[in-house]
């Protein structure tokens, strides 16, 4: 080892600059005092005592300007390891003067009280979110790179049938949860699982912790909530139909009941057989409306998949505008733009439109007028008409719900399956400052 080493290290430490420092911004003076004591007469005793005094206040003036320095510095030093190991209580002294080294002291002080806030809130959001992933009902899982457990909540150990104890630091394969980390980010499956079966929603996250790439695993038993969805659609569909069904078949067995009565008699009147006809007539007329309305029933339930190709909105706009007949319908042309769409759906979406359209338009008189605008993102076609209005928009989109005479009630429920098929919506409104309606279909550019 170099025998200068120590001395090396000694004069790089920062109290020793100081001191150094403050040595040599007092050596000239003591030099020239030191100077004029020894090389004029004085007697001994008095150039002793001077020098020791000189030399001795210059040595002590020196180490208190170190001191003076290094102080503060240390404390600063005590404050900062305090707050390195998280311990944001300690607050220096010395932060109410209106120097430099005070407003140092009171911005070291501050900034203690926000980490300190701001460790309470970090600890109160994570408890909170510690609570809320024990609460819910959803299994939660994360994986490190290496596919190994790292995280789980009371629905994972649930699901797994085991405590978090066992689970911690598996990898994924034994756990039986590999496949779920692969493939598409959502995504639903039927599988079995330690704690149950059923349909489950898998929905897959990445982020980082420690810069470190994770996967956050997000498993929903979805057979409840399914099953739950159709017995309420099941629900819905015998009320319809019972109520449908009701209204033709009352008519129905009421007339049969009386004509078998009638036929029954031992005399018949005179005019039975204009009662038969007629009685006849209204039982094939509700038996037909039954017939029509399970027809349009099944059309509304077994709407195909759209077949997709390129369609020019214009064009389509066009085509179907001239097909109504009993009025001249208007079409503002707009900017060229390319869809995606069925054309057969499509047109049948903007033929029931602009029917409704020129129903309404034609109770007052008014007209009817198609337009379009082309979006970044999306088509926007406006059907719009000078009719009375919507009295009720609460029921449009409501399955065999209608105010016309004669009207089956699905038309505006299958524009808007045709429209959401399509990746698009269709709302319906009053005018704004005019009278009449408005429909606009939203299609994806």
């Amino acid at each position: 080892m170099n025998i200068f080493e120590p001395l090396r290290r000694w004069f790089a430490l920062h109290e020793t600059r100081v001191l150094l420092a403050a040595l040599a911004s007092g050596l000239p003076a003591v030099i020239v005092a030191l100077c004029i004591l020894w090389f004029e007469e004085h007697t001994p005793k008095v150039q002793w005592t001077l020098t020791v005094l000189i030399v001795g206040c210059w040595w002590g003036f020196a180490v208190s300007v170190r001191e003076r320095v290094a102080s503060p510095l240390r404390t600063l030093a005590n404050l900062l390891e305090a707050m390195r190991e998280g311990d944001y209580s300690i607050r220096a002294r010395g932060a109410r003067g209106e120097d430099s080294l005070s407003e140092v002291m009171q911005q070291v002080n501050a900034m203690a009280a926000t980490l300190r806030a701001q460790r309470l809130g970090a600890l109160e959001a994570t408890t909170l979110l510690r609570k809320v992933m024990e609460e819910i009902n959803v299994a939660v899982f994360a994986f490190d790179e290496e596919h190994r457990l790292r995280l789980v909540n009371r629905a994972g150990e649930r699901l797994l049938a085991q405590p978090s104890e066992r689970l911690l630091g598996l990898k994924a394969e034994p756990l039986g949860l590999a496949d779920c980390l692969e493939g598409e980010h959502a995504q639903t499956r039927q599988r079995a699982f330690p704690g149950g079966n059923g349909r489950w929603g898998i929905n897959r996250a990445s982020f980082r912790e420690g810069g470190l790439p994770h996967q956050l695993l997000v498993v929903t038993d979805l057979t409840r909530p399914l099953r739950e969805e159709e017995l309420q659609a099941w629900q819905r569909i015998v009320r319809v139909l019972g109520h449908e069904l009701n209204n033709s078949l009352t008519p129905i067995k009421s007339i049969a009941g009386s004509l078998e009565s009638m036929i029954a008699r031992d005399e018949l009147p005179e005019d039975w057989q204009d009662d038969m006809k007629r009685g006849l007539a209204i039982i094939g007329s509700r038996s037909e409306a039954l017939s029509r309305f399970m027809g349009a029933y099944a059309r509304l339930a077994k709407l195909p998949r759209p077949q997709l190709a390129a369609l020019e909105i214009g064009r389509l706009v066009h085509r179907v505008a001239g097909l109504e007949t009993r009025m001249s319908v208007e079409v503002q042309d707009g900017p060229p733009g390319i869809v995606q769409g069925d054309s057969d759906q499509l047109e049948q979406l903007l033929i029931n439109l602009i029917r409704n359209a020129v129903d309404a338009a034609k109770e007052t008189g008014g007209g009817v007028c198609v337009r379009w605008e082309v979006h970044a993102s999306q088509v926007i076609v406006n059907v719009l008409d000078e009719g009375p209005g919507l009295s009720n928009t609460a029921n449009l989109f409501v399955p065999f719900f209608t105010t016309k005479p004669g009207g089956s009630g699905i038309g505006l429920v299958l524009c808007r399956q045709i429209a959401e098929a399509h990746g698009g919506s269709l709302t319906l409104q009053n005018r704004e400052g005019q009278r009449g309606c408005e429909a606009r279909l939203m299609l994806p550019v």
